[in-house]
């Protein structure tokens, strides 16, 4: 298998100013994507949270409208929140308005009972609802009609269509736990974790396949990356000092946070994007800390001094 390397980005810190300044910011922010070398954007899901975060069904339609060559993709879409059938069709119809360009991606979502309470799922059964919804995701793409009787979902001869452009739709998996890297290897076509050092994510990929044997089936070779937070300066230190404030608080210690991030010139992104190409990865998507007002400079400077280099070797 010819492997392609790919980098995309997730929005970082998003702007809290006016709604005008906002949405003018996205658009510079797609702009940017799509005219430099960026293979694709990647959209978080929250229900709640302190800080924007953008909706991501409804800001992929407007990055499907915007563009004709970059890729989108959720990261990750949580399953239990969403009716399988409706998020079937929302992300078929985005691939065939986009021509193909969507990458789903599910996962249970993030620790946090308030937002399954606010909609209406009990916490307890978020990996059960999560198994049982891909299942109906890759039936109503792949099936002319689906019936189909679960634990927590009953379809009666359900069609979907228009279908989406890329058949079979390839469907990732997030989450560094190990139930994750099950649900990846047997239900799912790759895996995507996040704040996960190189060796621990050289250990999650051969579980994955190793499930994946199990399940009698196999998890492309390429197939495999994870987010990794960056921030670019010619001075680690300043680097460092620029995206502290905006990491996530409690997510990791401070020996991993220090494995899994980039924070210093490109040379040393590159060194740490290297180290998960030896455990497997071949796609990866960064996501800068920094201030909003230093986003699209740290975008642009990834895209002209990490990205080419990367998708050539």
């Amino acid at each position: 298998m010819q492997i392609k390397y790919r980098i995309g980005i997730m929005p970082g810190p998003w702007p809290g100013g006016p709604p005008s300044e906002g949405v003018d910011f996205f658009w510079r922010l797609i702009d940017v994507c799509e005219r430099t070398e960026i293979d694709s954007i990647w959209f978080s899901d929250r229900l709640s949270s302190p800080l924007p975060v953008l909706e991501p069904m409804t800001t992929m339609a407007a990055v499907a409208a915007r563009t004709r060559r970059l890729k989108f993709g959720p990261s990750v879409l949580i399953a239990p929140f969403r009716s399988p059938v409706l998020a079937a069709r929302q992300l078929a119809m985005l691939d065939y308005l986009s021509g193909g360009r969507v990458l789903p991606a599910v996962g249970i979502g993030v620790e946090q009972e308030r937002e399954f309470l606010a909609a209406g799922v009990p916490f307890r059964e978020r990996g059960r609802r999560t198994d049982e919804a891909i299942q109906v995701m890759r039936r109503c793409w792949e099936e002319p009609e689906v019936t189909f009787a679960g634990e927590f979902w009953r379809l009666e001869r359900i069609t979907v269509l228009p279908r989406p452009v890329q058949q079979p739709m390839p469907l990732w998996v997030g989450g560094n736990s190990e139930a994750a890297m099950r649900r990846a290897g047997r239900m799912g076509d790759g895996w995507i974790p996040s704040f996960i050092t190189p060796d621990q994510f050289r250990v999650g990929v051969d579980k994955t396949l190793t499930f994946a044997a199990e399940a009698g089936r196999e998890v492309p070779g390429d197939h495999f990356g994870t987010l990794v937070n960056f921030c670019l300066d010619s001075d680690p230190a300043v680097a460092r000092a620029i995206a502290l404030p905006f990491i996530p608080r409690g997510r990791v210690d401070a020996p991993t946070l220090d494995a899994c991030t980039a924070f210093g010139p490109a040379a040393l992104v590159s060194e740490r994007l290297e180290q998960y190409v030896q455990g497997g990865g071949s796609k990866f998507v960064l996501r800068p800390m920094c201030p909003p007002e230093r986003m699209l400079e740290q975008l642009e400077r990834l895209a002209a001094d990490v990205i080419p280099a990367f998708h050539n070797r």
